[in-house]
């Protein structure tokens, strides 16, 4: 059921979920909010850092880190694995 409450995250940027989830943080973090809709928006708030989670991930995916030969000049690009080796 919460999962169907949360279909609209999927369509999000990572900007709007983002946004969405700082919401949900505060709102939790006041701590005037009942107890069923906090669980209720802390179940959103799961499915919105998820799906920040996929969206970095695929962003991480697609970046390059440009080769450098000993001189200096550009010699291509390398898929960036996410570590320093």
């Amino acid at each position: 059921m919460a999962e169907e409450a949360n279909q609209d995250v999927k369509a999000m940027s990572f900007e709007q979920a983002l946004d969405a989830l700082e919401k949900i943080v505060d709102d939790l973090e006041r701590g005037d909010v009942p107890l069923d809709q906090s669980i209720r928006i802390y179940e959103r708030g799961e499915a919105l850092k998820a799906h920040c989670d996929r969206l970095l991930k695929a962003a991480e995916d697609k970046v390059e880190k440009i080769r450098l030969a000993r001189d200096g000049k550009p010699v291509g690009t390398e898929h960036w694995t996410g570590n320093n080796s």
